[in-house]
Formats: C-alpha cells, sequence, structure tokens
C-alpha cells in the first residue's frame, strides 16, 4: 500500500473577521426584529434603538432566512445563535418554539407584539401589546432624553 504524503487540502489565504462583526453571543442587550415589521427599511428603528441601549441587532428566522433582510449572524434561535443577555427585547416576533429556544438563557425577556395572543407573550417578563410603529419611536425618543439628562 502506498501513503501519498501530499496534503490534500492547501490554504489559499487567511482573512481576518470583519470589524463591527456582529457578536450576539457577548452582546448584554439584543433588540431583536420579526415579521412585524414591514419593510427592510423600517429595521433602521430597531438599530437606533440598539444603539441608544448600547446593544446589538438580533433577528428571528424569517428575516435572515426568508426575507434576507438581514445576514444570518443576526439570526437567533435554534438554527440561529442562543443568547444570553441581561435584555432581549422582541419587536414583531410571534415567538414560534425554535426562535424562544435560542432565548431563554435572557435574564430578561421584553416583548412589543400587535397580537395580544403573540406566544411569546408565554415567556415574557415584560409585555407591551401595541403596534410597533406607534411604541419603537416613543421608547427611542424617551430613552434618547434620559442619556442625554
Amino acid at each position: 500500500i502506498q501513503v501519498d504524503a501530499a496534503p490534500k487540502t492547501k490554504v489559499v489565504a487567511v482573512e481576518e473577521k470583519a470589524k463591527g462583526a456582529v457578536r450576539l453571543e457577548e452582546a448584554e442587550i439584543i433588540v431583536s426584529v420579526g415579521r412585524g415589521f414591514k419593510k427592510k427599511e423600517d429595521l433602521q428603528m430597531a438599530f437606533e434603538l440598539a444603539k441608544t441601549l448600547g446593544g446589538q441587532v438580533g433577528c428571528s428566522r424569517p428575516i435572515a432566512a426568508d426575507l434576507k433582510w438581514l445576514p444570518e449572524e443576526h439570526w437567533v434561535g435554534l438554527s440561529g445563535k442562543k443568547v444570553k443577555p441581561k435584555l432581549y427585547l422582541a419587536i414583531g416576533i410571534s415567538g414560534q418554539p425554535q426562535h424562544i429556544a435560542g432565548i431563554l438563557d435572557s435574564r430578561i425577556i421584553a416583548a412589543i407584539n400587535s397580537d395580544p395572543a403573540a406566544p411569546i407573550f408565554q415567556y415574557v417578563d415584560y409585555g407591551v401589546v401595541e403596534d410597533l410603529y406607534k411604541i419603537v419611536p416613543i421608547l427611542i425618543n424617551k430613552l434618547s432624553k434620559l442619556k442625554s439628562a
């Protein structure tokens, strides 16, 4: 038997991961978005809220996998990333079991959803039944004022 000692693989390049890449596993605050958002451009509200809170933006599976509004590094859930922030704020996320499995280790889970029967409300510490388009701008405004005071 002849054994070929030549390597079968060859390293072509080694590239450092882009700075500022999303590291949800290390985030203390995550503002996560779901299908309650009507347009990709509307996600900017979540990014602004996350920035105000000093957090990162996550998302449910449909936002990353189906709509491709965010890269998969933002995806939280059983098939995405399991996270354990101090605060997990789910905005417009219904709360499918696969998503819930990725957030159960969070210290505080809060949700904003217009559907009072959304499954996510069974798992939250704080829940707000309201249209995200009404409450998120108010939250950003109030938190920005508190920060600058």
